[in-house]
Order: structure tokens, then C-alpha cells, then sequence
């Protein structure tokens, strides 16, 4: 079976539906879907087969946490066909090809993974170098709304997928912008591989022909360690001319080279060596004050009856997990209280 005809497959997209509508079967959408579950499927099938098939509009809605981003989202019937797309080709033909500190959304990585990679990177420069040297932190400008369907798919065009998944991939990337020829809805499954793959040469020049090995990205988030700031200065000029010429973007205000010895922020936590070389990592204020905020709602929705015991104790415990990976005990414990 061809690329193409594993998304078009029943079983394939039976499996994709049993994923999609984890945490979701209360909503209309979903159960409408599984009222007539076989004959949904195999419309599905037969609209791919027969090259029919056409997403549907997208609803937009907003976001608050950690901060405010539009969010375009697709129809039920369009997820499925995006998780198994994701799950029976993009998965296989773009993971083999990442660096392995290109860390967001991939299996056993993320956001923990990440932080764990750069405090791994931090005490060896500690022990090499002391508290000598610098960080450059680097952010890309609007990152899912700068990408260009050009660049894109000229960098997709180079994967081992037969002409018909490409026209279907193009068709897909073509069917959303925010301007002409630009942008990746937030909302679309896809839009992750599309944008952890985008970034793939920035990933390879620092690595492969900066030589720099203290390196972690988390999708458009990504940290530079080294003991010479004009080389760092250097580098972020490389990767600047290389993100402006080839991907079209920039970096945004938020990019700083600053002392190894004042630590740097990344992904709502303060990573900063001490003086015997450990790396404290602590919550950021914001991240903080979020978490707070969150942990009363829970306990209102306790309260008012919005919420059962178990799923306030699943909320706490998720809470305390992501907290354990910082020196943050004490929050730890008011919070729970």
C-alpha cells in the first residue's frame, strides 16, 4: 500500500477516529459522527480514493494560556482525516529526519524533555567553563503566521512521498492563510510536524556547521550555549540571514544574548547554575500566577459542583508532576494544601 492509500484505508482511519475523539465524546460533533460511525468512514475512504475529498471551513476561537493566540480549528470529520494523514505519513517520513533536541510534540519528548536537555547542557558548560560565557536565546517572529506555503512545500518536496500525497499535502496547506501565501493554523494537527520539520536547516546549521552542541529547540523557542560571545554574536547572524533567505522570518525582541552566570528563561521556568555547578530551575512569575489562577478554578469547580473529586484530584496531580520538575517544593505544598 502506496502513501497515499494507507490515509484512504478503513482500518486506518478507524484508528485515527479512536484518537481523535479522546476526551471529546460528550461534544455534538462527535456523536453525530459515531451515530453513523461505518458509513462516515466510508465516505471518507471514497472521497480520498476518488481525490473528492475537501476540508471543510475552518471556526476560530481564542486562547488565553500561557498567552492570547487565534486558533483555527477544523470540523470533526476533517481531524480524523488529519490524525491519520499525521499518524500513517508525516510521522514516518519526518521523525527519522529530526535532530534530536528538536524536542516539541514527539513521542517520549516535549516540554519537560527540553528543559531536562538544557540543564543537561548547562552543567557540562559549567564544569568546562565555570560561570564564563554566554546564552543566546532566540524566538521567531508570528512563527506559524510567517510561514511560507513556498518554502514550505519546497522543503516537504524533498521527502520520500509519491506525487499524489504531495498535490494532497499542498491542497492542505493551501486551504488556510493569514496572508497570501503564508501561515499555519494553530488548531490543525498537521501544522506541528509542518512546523517542527521548518525549521530543520536552522537546526542543522547551529549543530552541524556552528559546531555549537549546547543547543535545544522547542518549536520556535531555541537556546544557543557557548563560551565566546562574538562566535554566539556571529551565529545569530548566520541563522538570521539563513531564516530571512531560505524560510522567510526573522526573529522577534524577545531574542537576547546574556552571561551564562544570570541564567536564562525558557518554557515558563528560570534555569541558573550555582556555585557548585547544579542548575536551579525555578517557576517564572507568570507561570506562577497562571497556575494559581488554574488551581482555584479547580477548586471552585469542586465547590460548585462542576467537577467531581477524581477529576480535581487528576487536575492536582497533573499540577504536581509539572511542578516536580522545578525547585519549587513549596508551591508544591501550599498549593495541595
Amino acid at each position: 500500500m502506496d502513501d497515499y492509500g494507507r490515509i484512504c484505508d478503513f482500518s486506518n482511519l478507524y484508528a485515527a477516529h479512536l484518537k481523535t475523539r479522546l476526551g471529546k465524546r460528550h461534544k455534538a460533533e462527535v456523536i453525530g459522527f459515531e451515530v453513523n460511525l461505518g458509513y462516515n468512514l466510508t465516505l471518507l475512504s471514497r472521497m480520498l480514493q476518488d481525490d473528492a475529498y475537501l476540508p471543510l471551513h475552518y471556526y476560530g476561537f481564542k486562547v488565553f494560556e500561557p498567552k492570547e493566540r487565534d486558533i483555527h480549528a477544523l470540523r470533526y470529520p476533517d481531524r480524523v482525516v488529519q490524525r491519520c494523514l499525521c499518524d500513517q505519513v508525516l510521522l514516518p517520513a519526518i521523525e527519522p529526519r529530526l535532530l534530536y533536541d528538536n524536542a516539541a510534540c514527539r513521542r517520549h519528548k516535549g516540554m519537560h524533555f527540553s528543559l531536562d536537555r538544557l540543564s543537561k547542557f548547562m552543567r557540562e558548560h559549567y564544569r568546562a567553563f565555570g560561570n564564563k560565557g554566554y546564552v543566546l536565546k532566540c524566538d521567531v517572529y508570528k512563527y506559524f503566521k510567517s510561514i511560507s506555503h513556498q518554502a514550505l512545500l519546497q522543503k516537504l518536496g524533498g521527502l520520500p512521498l509519491s506525487g499524489r500525497m504531495q498535490a494532497f499535502i499542498a491542497g492542505m496547506i493551501d486551504s488556510y492563510h493569514d496572508v497570501p501565501g503564508c501561515g499555519l493554523p494553530l488548531g490543525n494537527q498537521s501544522s506541528q510536524w509542518f512546523a517542527l520539520y521548518y525549521l530543520d536547516g536552522v537546526d542543522r546549521l547551529v549543530k552541524e556547521q556552528l559546531g555549537i552542541r549546547g543547543y535545544v529547540r522547542y518549536m520556535d523557542d531555541f537556546i544557543l550555549l557557548h563560551p565566546d560571545k562574538p562566535y554566539l554574536t556571529e551565529a545569530r547572524l548566520r541563522i538570521e540571514e539563513y531564516m530571512r533567505e531560505r524560510l522567510c522570518l526573522r526573529l522577534n525582541s524577545k531574542t537576547q544574548l546574556m552571561p551564562f552566570r544570570c541564567g536564562v528563561d525558557y518554557l515558563g521556568f528560570h534555569l541558573c547554575p550555582t556555585g557548585s555547578g547544579r542548575i536551579l530551575r525555578r517557576l517564572l512569575p507568570a507561570a506562577k500566577r497562571r497556575i494559581k489562577r488554574s488551581v482555584r478554578g479547580l477548586r471552585d469547580g469542586m465547590a460548585n459542583g462542576l467537577l467531581t473529586a477524581d477529576e480535581l484530584r487528576q487536575g492536582f496531580a497533573s499540577y504536581k508532576g509539572h511542578l516536580g520538575h522545578a525547585d519549587c517544593q513549596g508551591l508544591i505544598h501550599k498549593l495541595m494544601l
